[in-house]
Parts: structure tokens; C-alpha cells; sequence
């Protein structure tokens, strides 16, 4: 389980709050063993996704980690950061759907 989680955070750029969510998110997933919740699980998920992002908060400032609010700066899967190479991704996918 834990070879695949992926880290979230750059240590030389302050965190943003959702880089903060997204590793809650991740990890939500990891425990749970599902991507996206049922319905009937959905409120269960997001307060969990809500919980570990509080208690990672609080550990990412015990640890004089600066916090901002913002964006994931990072795109899923790639390690790299979201910019215009997301952007032309993005409208290569609509433009071949079209």
C-alpha cells in the first residue's frame, strides 16, 4: 500500500490548502479501498477527507511549515507542476472528443 502513495508536498515551496486536501484525499482512498464513495458513504468520506486535512494542517505548522490557501499546484499522476502543459493537455482531449 504504501510504495504507491505519492508526496504531495515540495519542501522548498510553502504547502497550499489543496495540496493539504488532496494527501487527505489520497489517503482517505487508501484506507477506504475506493476511489469515489456510494452514495450512501459519501458524507462518511468527505468528513474523513475533512478530518486527516485538519490533523495534517496542524502537524505541516507544528513543523514551521508555512500554509496557504490555494490550489493543488501539482497535476495527478504527473509530478509536475500544473501549468500550461495541463492546459494544452486538457484542450487536446476536448478537441479530439469533438
Amino acid at each position: 500500500m504504501c510504495r504507491s502513495i505519492k508526496t504531495l508536498r515540495r519542501s522548498e515551496t510553502a504547502t497550499t490548502t489543496g495540496e493539504i486536501e488532496a494527501a487527505a484525499r489520497q489517503f482517505v482512498r487508501k484506507v477506504s479501498g475506493y476511489r469515489a464513495p456510494s452514495a450512501r458513504n459519501a458524507e462518511a468520506f468527505d468528513s474523513a477527507i475533512e478530518e486527516v486535512a485538519a490533523a495534517s494542517r496542524r502537524l505541516l505548522e507544528a513543523m514551521a511549515v508555512e500554509v496557504e490557501v490555494g490550489p493543488d499546484r501539482r497535476t495527478p499522476g504527473s509530478g509536475r507542476a500544473r501549468g500550461a502543459g495541463a492546459h494544452v493537455h486538457t484542450t487536446a482531449l476536448t478537441a479530439s472528443r469533438a
